[in-house]
């Protein structure tokens, strides 16, 4: 693709890494069979090829407007392009890159403003996300049936297990996962205890900035990583084997870390460090002997892939050969490259499109009538969860 970026942007970290992926691109449209939105819409500037196409009249200086906005938005961030397009185009990076320099120039409406800001202060932070869950149960009876799903259950948390291996790994607590679903993590520690592994946490670390990031706000983002990189150091200087990841999401994050502080001469080689040893728990799980494992009573089970697993990771195929190897019955999964519609903060910022995704994806996973659903990302498990007649869990959790 030809370009003809500003001049002053192309001065600039960012307008030349646009432009380098923007030259990838060869115009196919290979993408457009992929993408969520563009199957629901048909049209093509909400298909990636369009959105590409929005990106780069904006880089190159031409009249943007609410409309050019309303379509990058609609995005799901979901990846499904990257792994179809045949050219290896960084999508999501250029979408980062646009919508970031698109928030500059289009004013948002005052209540989309503050809304999007409310998400920035709350979902980061474990504590405030406390208490709006808990003042959220207190009012739940008296909201509306579809509100009312979208406040989930307070869960009790199991204690970790006493451990003391040679082998010791680090492991991200995050920000929602550690309210919402704490046993997550406590169930990892656990299957890892089983397997001579000692599973660490660092309190002073937090959310691992995707929230801030997937909201234009760029340097809020930063700083999350930065902090998470402080909290992790001395570990790391310890030696520890691994920085392990449960919710998929954070590891599609962490793993990026390197590529995204790449240009702070603080933080660099330490951010490329951390990526360097961030694994999803599939990853470590796939090299060990499981034989001390094996499925649970109710064996048959529908896996939805996260979009932040199998194409922000390229780890497809993995959780599923993990639980095939324990004994569990993997049904078949119609369209399983599709996304949930959960993508982060997309089910509260774009709620028809958000909606009509889950539906689709509750139909093909219950279709042929699993005992469980099982996911890898905290954000599905919630969203499948409010419209699910099945038990949705962390596919960790089935190893236990």
């Amino acid at each position: 693709m030809q370009t003809r970026l500003t001049e002053s942007l192309l001065n600039t970290a960012h307008g030349q890494e646009a432009e380098t992926i923007l030259r990838s691109c060869v115009h196919c449209g290979f993408c457009t069979a992929t993408c969520p939105t563009y199957q629901l819409l048909g049209d093509e500037l909400d298909g990636p090829r369009g959105r590409i196409y929005l990106i780069k009249e904006l880089l190159e200086g031409g009249a943007v407007t609410k409309k050019t906005q309303t379509h990058l938005d609609r995005c799901l961030s979901c990846r499904a392009c990257e792994t179809t397009c045949p050219s290896g185009v960084n999508y999501h990076r250029l979408l980062d890159i646009g919508r970031g320099i698109l928030e500059r120039q289009v004013e948002r409406p005052v209540g989309l403003q503050f809304k999007r800001w409310l998400l920035r202060q709350i979902i980061p932070y474990p504590k405030r996300f406390t208490g709006l869950l808990r003042v959220g149960g207190w009012v739940k009876p008296l909201l509306p049936a579809a509100l009312q799903q979208k406040i989930p259950l307070r869960m009790p948390v199991d204690d970790r297990p006493r451990q003391n291996h040679a082998r010791r790994m680090l492991v991200l607590d995050g920000c929602a996962q550690q309210v919402v679903t704490p046993n997550v993590n406590s169930a990892t520690a656990r299957v890892l205890n089983k397997l001579g592994i000692e599973l660490l946490s660092a309190p002073e670390a937090g959310c691992c900035g995707a929230v801030s990031h997937h909201l234009s706000a760029e340097d809020e983002g930063l700083n999350f990583m930065r902090r998470n990189i402080d909290a992790w150091w001395p570990w790391i200087e310890q030696g520890v084997e691994a920085l392990v990841i449960t919710a998929s999401g954070c590891g599609a994050m962490i793993k990026e870390y390197g590529e995204l502080l790449r240009h702070d001469a603080v933080y660099a080689d330490k951010a490329r460090r951390v990526s360097e040893l961030a694994r999803d728990i599939s990853e470590v799980l796939r090299d060990e002997d499981l034989s001390q494992f094996s499925a649970g009573p109710r064996k048959k089970v529908a896996f939805h892939s996260p979009c932040t697993l199998q194409h922000g990771q390229q780890l497809d195929g993995v959780v599923e050969s993990i639980l095939s190897r324990v004994g569990y019955e993997l049904v078949d999964v119609e369209n399983s490259h599709l996304c949930c519609g959960s993508a982060g903060t997309y089910s509260l910022l774009q709620p028809e499109l958000s909606q009509q995704l889950l539906n689709q994806k509750v139909a093909a996973l219950i279709k042929e009538q699993p005992d469980r659903i099982a996911t890898a990302n905290i954000g599905c498990q919630m969203h499948l969860s409010t419209q699910a007649a099945v038990p949705v869990v962390h596919w960790i959790e089935l190893l236990e």
